[in-house]
């Protein structure tokens, strides 16, 4: 079956071309010319995922996905920018995007974007794999991950539930969006393993965004700022110039 893709932006000549590439590599296109367009079509059809332009007329890009995040959809959404500071792609990242994409692009960097948010959501064991010693992932104190009597994946003091897509520090729940869970469930998955910078934006996002990147620095952040209590130990670690390391000191 083709994988739905909805398309909003208000260029019309963008928006052609796109749609057009996308049909001519597989996917079944609906394509919208602003965000009014775009909630309605997101509510009547669940599409696989959505590619939302950022300055669109009425509601733009940011608003779509603060609606459809509030709503509790967790549809990927690939954001598309002409904005390049970094505060422009951090607040799309804030409103809950889990991608984005700078005009002008190539329409292979869109196409290859887009696989890689489809494998992250048609495939949820794609982080179930502990990773093997490899270059820039070294051991650490703090042990793998391990499954308590529930069933629950569990290291350091955390929970998941991998199924239910839910995450508990001792009783208190987690409210994590799709890519916080994901990286989350990678770094307990190799709890006490240093995981370096292109391994986690490899089983993330599948794609390495190169070493100007501010994504994952974004992501440990908002994990960080989600998972850390007063008086408790931190849990994710940096190690300068490798990655990260969940542990519990």
């Amino acid at each position: 079956m083709p994988q739905n893709v909805l398309l909003a932006e208000d260029d019309r000549a963008i928006r052609h071309a796109l749609e057009r590439a996308l049909t001519l590599e597989g996917y079944e296109v609906t394509a919208v010319a602003d965000g009014v367009e775009a909630l309605a079509q997101a509510h009547r059809t669940q599409p696989d995922v959505l590619v939302l332009d950022v300055m669109m007329p009425g509601i733009d890009g940011l608003q779509v996905c603060r609606v459809l995040r509030a709503e509790g959809d967790r549809t990927p959404i690939l954001m598309l920018t002409a904005l390049v500071e970094t505060a422009d792609r951090i607040a799309g990242l804030d409103a809950g995007a889990d991608d984005y994409v700078v005009k002008p692009f190539d329409v292979e960097e869109v196409f290859a974007r887009l696989r890689a948010l489809l494998r992250r959501t048609g495939n949820s064991d794609g982080f179930a794999k502990p990773l093997p010693s490899a270059a820039g992932a070294s051991p650490a104190a703090g042990g793998a991950a391990g499954q308590d009597a529930g069933g629950l994946l569990t290291a350091a003091g955390l929970r998941m539930d991998v199924q239910a897509r839910r995450a508990w520090r001792g009783v208190r729940e987690l409210e994590l969006t799709r890519t916080e869970f994901d990286l989350l469930e990678l770094l307990v998955r190799n709890a006490g393993i240093v995981l370096d910078h292109a391994t986690i934006y490899d089983r993330i996002w599948g794609y390495d965004f190169g070493p100007g990147s501010k994504n994952l620095a974004v992501y440990v952040g908002y994990l960080r700022r989600k998972l850390d209590e007063p008086g408790a130990p931190a849990l994710i670690h940096t190690v300068r110039g490798v990655g990260y390391a969940l542990r519990e000191d």
